[in-house]
């Protein structure tokens, strides 16, 4: 070969692949074994509706069950109304016998409740969403998020029951059903039926109390403290101390009556607000009347007792029963109250009569004097009720109606005649002359203020007579005058010279006078004695000698 001719290349074609491509179908047949995995151990895709996407997070906030992770959060997006929001999550492969119709959702985070303090750990990890799983047989995968957690699973033992009321806002979730003060439930839910017009709220009795729920069972609102001021004075209850915080409700049954336990599931109870509307639900037969008073009713309430002598009979209802028509007007000078008088509390017994019994009854006791008065049940509160007795001398009055009601007699009771006492004691006291007497107490002032000023000019001279020198002074010339006294004094003491010369001249005395007495007493018989003597007197001769 000339080195003028170029160089040629031998060319062979190659019969095998080269080794180089195993990496690449290698990495190739992991990447497919990965996807298929991946496919294997992807779930259903689900979305559940939040208010809001406080701590949400896509690709880290984790779905978890018993702390378990089931799913992850990859979407969130806002309504159309931005009323809400949708957070759309991948599960798990093995969560789709989990999603059923009854499968519950909330998310977990940093609460303060009724029960305490919960969900702490998130404050670390963050928050998360937990599933409760279902036991349903329908498959769901469109969930609403619980605003709180559930009490109870929807699998747990126990009994649930639901209370109605006329009223909302009694109980809210997580408040105790409590049983003689321990607790034994939790509220579960609470509703508004608008059709009904009532409040619903379920409550989860917990196994095994509840064989304690029997179908003649009343439940019971329970307050923390319960404080009432009435005809009776003040009233102070006191439950539990987590009653005291949330309130709660309670449920008893009667002694006489208790029924069967409760076997079905929601079964419907009647919520009674206090114990005194649980009691009234035993007086449900009463009559009722009208009573007409002409004084006062401020005071009065509704639910305020009627007694005789004591012992209560019924209770008032409505106060006033109406107001004065214009026909009427404010010149009708009696005012009506509606009031009920219980047929189970006049006989203990109810089979002791009959409504129609208990109102002949009351016929011949109006007719005997049976007469109803207000009387002050509280004079701090100034709470009234109505006090029945049977007063003697009573004109009977005809049996009266009033807007339908039988009228129930009345008389002014002591308030009335108090008041018009006292009426009378203003007047008197209006017609005393008090402006003389102010008068006259003004001038007895001013004279009493210019004595306490001329009292104060002789306490002035006081202190300056005694702050001189020649004052000061006078206690020593006083004590030598005092000695001088007790000197002259001593002599004549029972011991002085003095005193002795003159107790002997006391007894010559007495002797000169013992000798005189038969001087005087011959100058007293005969004054001239002195001066032509004293005649003899004859012998005495006796009278029977005599011829």
């Amino acid at each position: 070969m000339s080195d003028n001719q170029p160089a040629k290349a031998n060319v062979h074609n190659l019969k095998q692949v080269s080794a180089i491509w195993i990496i690449p179908i290698v990495a190739l047949a992991i990447g497919i074994w990965m996807f298929v995995q991946y496919l294997n151990s992807k779930g259903p895709e689900i979305t559940i509706r939040l208010p809001n996407a406080s701590g949400i997070e896509v690709g880290k906030t984790a779905i978890k069950s018993l702390n378990v992770n089931v799913g992850v959060v990859t979407k969130v997006k806002l309504s159309e109304d931005y009323s809400y929001i949708t957070v759309t999550a991948q599960m798990n492969s093995d969560t789709e016998r989990m999603l059923k119709d009854d499968t519950k959702f909330w998310v977990v985070k940093p609460r303060i409740g009724k029960e305490g303090v919960t969900g702490l750990d998130t404050l670390l990890s963050g928050s998360y969403i937990e599933m409760q799983p279902g036991r349903g047989a329908n498959d769901k995968y469109h969930f609403v998020a619980l605003e709180v957690p559930p009490v109870a699973p929807a699998d747990a033992k126990g009994l649930r029951v639901v209370l109605t009321s006329h009223e909302a806002g009694k109980l809210s979730v997580g408040d105790p059903v409590l049983y003689d003060g321990f607790t034994v439930g939790r509220v579960e839910k609470t509703s508004f039926d608008i059709n009904s017009k009532q409040a619903n709220y379920q409550l989860f009795i917990f196994q095994p109390y509840d064989r304690l729920v029997r179908t003649t069972s009343n439940f019971i609102m329970k307050s923390g403290m319960n404080v009432q001021m009435g005809a009776e004075g003040f009233n102070v209850k006191i439950g539990s101390l987590e009653s005291l915080i949330t309130g709660g409700v309670t449920f008893k049954t009667p002694s006489d009556d208790q029924g069967f336990v409760q076997k079905k599931q929601l079964k419907h109870y009647r919520l009674f607000d206090s114990v005194q509307d649980y009691h009234e639900k035993m007086y449900d037969k009463h009559i009722n009347f009208v009573m007409l008073f002409k004084e006062s009713i401020r005071g009065l309430k509704a639910g305020a007792p009627i007694e005789y002598r004591g012992i209560q009979i019924g209770s008032v209802q409505k106060v006033p029963l109406r107001l004065p028509t214009s026909s009427e007007g404010f010149t009708s000078d009696q005012i009506p109250v509606l009031v009920r008088i219980d047929l189970g509390r006049v006989y203990n017994n109810l089979d002791e009569g009959t409504l129609d019994d208990l109102r002949a009854n009351f016929e011949e006791e109006f007719k005997s004097g049976l007469r109803a008065t207000l009387k002050t049940g509280n004079l701090l509160t100034g709470a009234l009720y109505i006090g029945t007795d049977v007063y003697k001398g009573e004109k009977p009055e005809k049996p009266l109606k009033y807007d339908g009601y039988d009228v129930f007699p009345t008389k002014e009771g002591d308030l009335a005649e108090v008041q018009k006492q006292i009426s009378m004691l203003l007047n008197k006291f209006n017609k005393l002359p008090v402006e003389d007497t102010l008068n006259s107490m003004t001038a007895t002032l001013k004279a009493s203020e210019k004595t306490m000023k001329s009292a104060e000019r002789v306490t002035q001279d006081l202190d300056r007579l005694l702050s001189q020198k020649d004052t000061q002074t006078l206690p020593a010339d006083i004590k030598a005058s005092l000695k001088e006294i007790q000197t002259t004094l001593n002599g004549f003491s029972p011991n002085a010279a003095p005193y002795q010369n003159l107790q002997g001249a006391l007894a010559q005395f007495e002797q000169v006078m013992t000798e005189l007495q038969p001087v005087l007493r011959q100058l007293n018989e005969k004054p001239n004695s002195l001066v032509f003597g004293d005649e003899k007197a004859k012998d005495p001769i006796p009278v029977g000698g005599r011829e």
